[in-house]
């Protein structure tokens, strides 16, 4: 399977809105997305002012994302659309983000739900981030230091 891997732009929301809701797991709505403050025009203003996503395409089709707060050192969002899971798209997609974290910071972090049947579990074990807290709501908080460190 070939695909490709650029930074994501304005004209990227949706696609990273319907690959966002599609999972299965970690599943948030637009509604529930938009409560948090999650929404199409903030999704443009911020892919707008830098690159902060990665979207990666197979065939043209938009199935996989990540996404980083910058300033804040954080991951917060690596997704791949159901039935393209296991095939390299989420680390595809998390080696720009992290690089992209990486050239600004030494240690970077991000949440995730703590459950150990949650695949994202397994996924950033895999990658070398290591769990530091486990958080008041279920959520655990990886980091990962920058290689050179």
């Amino acid at each position: 399977m070939t695909f490709t891997v650029r930074p994501a732009n304005a004209s990227d929301v949706e696609a990273l809105f319907d690959i966002r809701t599609s999972v299965t797991q970690n599943h948030l709505s637009r509604e529930q997305m938009a409560q948090m403050g999650i929404d199409a025009e903030t999704l443009t203003a911020m892919l707008s002012a830098g690159p902060c996503a990665w979207l990666a395409e197979v065939e043209g089709l938009p199935v996989a994302f990540s996404m980083i707060d910058l300033d804040d050192a954080c991951l917060f969002a690596v997704f791949v659309r159901p039935g393209h899971e296991g095939r390299g798209l989420g680390s595809a997609v998390l080696a720009p983000a992290e690089a992209a974290l990486f050239a600004q910071h030494a240690r970077i972090w991000l949440s995730t739900d703590g459950r150990e049947e949650i695949r994202a579990n397994g996924f950033y074990r895999r990658h070398g981030w290591q769990v530091v807290a486990q958080l008041q709501d279920g959520d655990v908080r990886y980091e990962k230091a920058h290689p050179s460190n």
